[in-house]
């Protein structure tokens, strides 16, 4: 069962996502949607028929299936309940990176592909934002590892204690901050709007429909919790098991639960009291955050924690 992991976050996620838009509307006095309702938009999706624009090429149609199977080849090296399975010997948080990046190249180039304005807009920013948050990701991950001695995610979970020490509060900063960019939300992007001046991830999916719009809302549900599972399982690594029996399989499930929790009214509380940014204005959040991980990684090489 610990090779199936990746379900978790795979059939999971949109509950995750239900949970965060129910929260979300509670914190600013609304009814919101049930939890259920991202399972039942997919649903939709799928059994809708596509309409693709007569310019469009083989990057857009093949984009949906790129992105998705970018996020599900990431999540199944990422460890969720239990770092026991040997099916983790590459699960490297470089080659994790790169593997999301193959998605997010792949979703601008089909935003540029049929030639519409929103598309190539949503896809201008998105490599924008992307050149800023990535190295602030790897700055904040590598402070982990070194401490691990290993880049190994299951080695970084499996060593990890729960010290914090100045270091490991400065990247779990910018890892948050780096969370919430790379899925969109506010105050970087806004994922509830179609308003162009806005736009950045929905840009890009403005022409996709039916099946293909299901598979890129599905990666990006994915996607979002898989970044919260690399969060925890690098800076709240506590709870999880070593070991393949069920009465430690079952409470690190619990456990894992209560922490994506957490997550999830972080990012509720997040949007309903911040304001989207302009886009101008993102460098100064996303260039402090690559300050903070940068002295979090100087710190633990100047003070050893």
């Amino acid at each position: 069962m610990e090779h199936l992991q990746f379900l978790i976050i795979l059939l999971l996620s949109p509950l995750v996502q239900g949970v965060i838009k129910k929260l979300k509307a509670l914190m600013q006095g609304r009814r919101g949607p049930g939890i259920m309702q991202p399972y039942f938009d997919l649903i939709r999706l799928f059994k809708k028929e596509m309409v693709i624009s007569e310019t469009a090429s083989w990057i857009f149609r093949a984009a949906p299936y790129v992105v998705f199977s970018s996020v599900l080849c990431a999540a199944m090296i990422v460890p969720v309940i239990s770092v026991n399975a040997d099916g983790w010997v590459m699960g490297d948080v470089i080659a994790l990176i790169y593997i999301l990046g193959l998605g997010r190249f792949f979703m601008a180039l089909a935003g540029l592909d049929t030639g519409t304005a929103f598309g190539g807009e949503g896809s201008s920013r998105e490599m924008t934002v992307s050149i800023m948050v990535e190295p602030m990701m790897m700055l904040s991950i590598f402070a982990a590892a070194i401490a691990a001695g290993s880049t190994n995610l299951s080695r970084i979970a499996e060593t990890h204690a729960i010290v914090y020490s100045p270091s490991h509060l400065l990247a779990l900063s910018a890892f948050i901050i780096a969370v919430i960019a790379e899925t969109g939300r506010i105050p970087v992007d806004n994922p509830d709007t179609h308003l162009e001046l806005t736009m950045i991830h929905e840009g890009m999916l403005l022409e996709y429909s039916g099946r293909y719009l299901a598979l890129m809302e599905w990666a990006h549900y994915a996607k979002q919790m898989l970044l919260f599972t690399i969060a925890i399982d690098i800076f709240l690594p506590f709870g999880i098991t070593k070991t393949g029996a069920a009465a430690d399989a079952a409470i690190s499930a619990g456990l894992y639960a209560a922490k994506i929790a957490v997550f999830s009214v972080l990012m509720a509380t997040v949007e309903s009291s911040r304001a989207k940014l302009r886009f101008f204005q993102l460098s100064s959040l996303l260039g402090g955050a690559f300050v903070l991980s940068m002295l979090a990684l100087l710190m633990y090489i100047m003070m050893g924690r």
